[in-house]
């Protein structure tokens, strides 16, 4: 196969059922051969939006271009797009063969033509020993790939993934998010997947897009959508956080000086200081695993103390509950190689500290 990806374009997007804005005003750009996720909550408008481009909605208003060419009106059979959904959609009566050359057969490819995709494709996904069987012979991940070598064997430009792991267990999900993403970029093709597993799109994507309330809250890179979150409902949405209620006293540079609970002092980086007013109320965003727990004295300058209250095995890491002054329950995670019986006992009292570096004013 060759490259086959094109750039998508959504401009100023809105979709109303009835009185109902399930997409609202929503515009991003996915370069040729990129991976974005659409990620949010139940009812956040992830795929309506996804209906959209597909063509399975028609828009209110806004536009859809796919490499320059306006889509928006088109049936969704004239957009070419590949689709995968969470329950595959193969067809029981047909061989894994036929199920993978029925797209190309609509498009009245040759049969020497359809012969050669349908190996070469089956090669790609590592099932090149079962096209003369049928779905109720594989098993839910060999499905998987058949669904997928369907959806890509007619070279779209675009592929869009509806929840594409959801029927799966989390072992071969997990073995699947690298295999679709080698596929991917494999064969270069812009793709754009619908999920509400965090793990899967941190995972799979070069770019994820959270939405809520049919609004698009950020659109950046894993790391950066992590790391680095827009604002107070990214970084609640993503991961395990805490969120530490402050006002700024001061800024210096790209340092902010922020008054906590009891009137104590912390300190924390932030890239635009001009946006902080003196005694502007904040949120400091602080990861669990960011956290350093100690007993005599802290570790780093940002230092609360507290209360162990619960002790959590999960593995490869310990999951600590902590009370601080405030009455909040604050999360760590920490190394599960930690001895538990001698420093992390329920009622012991504790220092949490962390870098400057390792927190983040969030707003809103």
């Amino acid at each position: 196969m060759g490259v086959i990806g094109a750039d998508l374009l959504v401009d100023n997007v809105e979709k109303y059922y009835k009185s109902f804005k399930a997409v609202d005003n929503v515009s991003f750009k996915v370069d040729k051969g990129k991976f974005l996720t659409i990620l949010g909550p139940s009812g956040s408008g992830k795929t309506s939006l996804l209906k959209l481009i597909a063509g399975f909605e028609k828009l209110n208003s806004g536009k859809i271009l796919l490499n320059n060419r306006n889509i928006s009106l088109e049936k969704p059979y004239k957009r070419n797009i590949g689709m995968l959904f969470q329950n595959y959609a193969l067809f029981p009566h047909m061989t894994i063969f036929q199920n993978i050359a029925y797209p190309l057969k609509l498009r009245k490819y040759s049969k020497y033509s359809i012969k050669n995709k349908v190996k070469d494709i089956l090669k790609l996904v590592k099932l090149d020993n079962v096209e003369d069987r049928y779905p109720k012979q594989l098993s839910g991940g060999q499905q998987q790939r058949v669904a997928l070598a369907r959806a890509i064997v007619f070279e779209p430009p675009l592929l869009l993934l509806d929840e594409p792991l959801g029927a799966l267990d989390k072992k071969l999900r997990e073995n699947m998010q690298l295999e679709i993403k080698h596929i991917q970029r494999t064969i270069g093709i812009t793709t754009i997947s619908v999920t509400h597993d965090q793990e899967e799109a941190l995972t799979m994507s070069d770019k994820i897009c959270i939405m809520n309330n049919g609004k698009v809250e950020q659109i950046d890179t894993p790391e950066n959508i992590y790391k680095r979150p827009a604002n107070r409902f990214v970084a609640d949405f993503i991961g395990d956080i805490n969120l530490i209620k402050g006002k700024v006293i001061e800024t210096k540079d790209k340092m902010a000086i922020i008054e906590i609970f009891n009137k104590q002092i912390v300190k924390v980086e932030m890239e635009n200081p001009d946006q902080y007013v003196q005694g502007k109320a904040i949120s400091i965003a602080l990861r669990p695993e960011n956290i350093a727990i100690s007993q005599d004295k802290p570790k780093y300058d940002n230092n609360i103390r507290g209360i162990i209250r619960e002790v959590i095995f999960v593995g490869d890491a310990l999951k600590i509950k902590v009370a601080v002054e405030s009455g909040e329950i604050y999360l760590l995670r920490t190394s599960g190689s930690i001895n538990i019986d001698n420093f992390l006992s329920i009622g012991k009292n504790i220092f949490l500290s962390w870098t400057i570096e390792n927190c983040y004013i969030v707003t809103k």
